[in-house]
């Protein structure tokens, strides 16, 4: 009877360790596929455009900033 009982632990644990590593290759495989995903997706000012191109994006950027700040101030432009 012992033997029964430790025949089901032992099935069972290694159930779980398959389950839990099969589980873990499949998460890596799925952050593997994000991290490509986010790779291919990644926006032009982050390396891959020239520095002109860069700068022109910033200062767009601090004109809104600035409009924005207006906007709050009460300001019409």
């Amino acid at each position: 009877m012992d033997s029964a009982y430790l025949a089901i632990a032992a099935t069972s644990l290694s159930s779980v360790a398959i389950i839990t590593l099969a589980s873990l290759k499949g998460w890596q495989g799925w952050l593997a596929l994000k991290s490509r995903e986010l790779e291919m997706h990644r926006p032009e000012i982050e390396g891959r455009s020239s520095g002109s191109m860069a700068r022109i994006e910033i200062a767009d950027l601090k004109e809104r900033i600035r409009k924005l700040e207006a906007i709050a101030a009460g300001v019409d432009l």
